[in-house]
């Protein structure tokens, strides 16, 4: 009998995930460079065993399910990594094996780095700017990956979800009288997925139309537990619905929980799995016809 993979330990199924994540295609966010920055695009990343940093041409890593597996939902994945440098491989491609497996279209994104060493960027301006026009250009291939524009999530580690927390919670409408065709599309995300966000951005309040979230983190991580509270509070204040899963051992960057001896941390990604299947995103839910 065929497994569900939904329902496999997160070890055996990043093992499994492997054979499943075919080759990637990388896509610039401007074809022409970043805004007021295109003379640095052809400037080489810096990558190193598990992490990128130098990023001047931000853009979006297209992982693609099997073609027999994929259900229209989709999901871009922001790093962690301080502004500093982004841990790609534990919190991009990690993440887009386990989505992938469950039918999720992954776009990881690489924004423009704050505080990486003499870096041009702010990053309260560079990265929100990077990902707003991620979600944008995800919406505008909507047909070429058969992607449902209706259920499009944003998950973000770390300073990733300091990214998330810069655009979900505004309206995200695009510019109508935009030049760019891409810049007139809406870029708010439909959920969000936060694993140990980082302290700045949490907004003082959401509105009725912030995206259902899932939140993840360890109540002894000193940095990155507490804005997840603050986060669950405004939910509750708004009255959005919301999931919270605080685990009491596992500390920060704890990934994807293969890299902790905790049965709790490596099973975590199976709660968001579930939670998707809840929430509708892995399948729409059915609308009922009155007769």
């Amino acid at each position: 009998m065929k497994k569900n993979l939904r329902h496999l330990p997160i070890l055996a199924l990043l093992t499994l995930c492997v054979e499943f994540v075919n080759a990637q295609t990388v896509i610039p966010l401007w074809p022409k460079g970043a805004p007021g920055f295109e003379n640095r695009r052809n400037e080489p990343e810096v990558a190193k065993d598990c992490y990128v940093r130098n990023i001047h041409n931000p853009s979006i890593t297209v992982f693609a399910p099997p073609a027999d597996k994929a259900n229209g939902a989709a999901v871009v994945v922001c790093p962690g990594g301080g502004h500093r440098l982004l841990v790609y491989n534990s919190e991009g491609v990690a993440p887009a094996k386990f989505y992938t497996n469950l039918g999720i279209t992954v776009f990881v994104l690489k924004y423009r780095l704050g505080r990486d060493t003499l870096s041009p960027y702010k990053v309260d301006v560079h990265p929100k700017q990077d990902v707003f026009r991620a979600m944008r250009l995800v919406r505008s291939m909507a047909d070429k990956y058969a992607i449902d524009t209706n259920r499009i999530g944003l998950m973000g580690f770390s300073a990733g979800g300091e990214v998330v927390d810069m655009i979900a919670f505004e309206n995200g409408k695009g510019d109508p009288k935009a030049t760019d065709p891409i810049d007139r599309l809406d870029a708010k995300p439909n959920f969000i997925v936060q694993v140990y966000p980082g302290p700045s951005f949490v907004p003082e309040h959401i509105g009725a139309d912030a995206p259902p979230a899932f939140l993840v983190a360890a109540n002894d991580d000193a940095c990155c537990s507490l804005p997840l509270i603050q986060l669950l509070q405004r939910y509750r204040e708004a009255k959005v619905p919301v999931e919270l899963h605080m685990y009491a051992q596992g500390d920060h960057a704890f990934n994807m929980g293969t890299n902790r001896k905790l049965v709790s941390i490596n099973h975590w990604p199976e709660r968001l799995a579930d939670w998707l299947e809840d929430t509708h995103i892995l399948k729409p839910e059915r609308k009922k016809v009155l007769h």
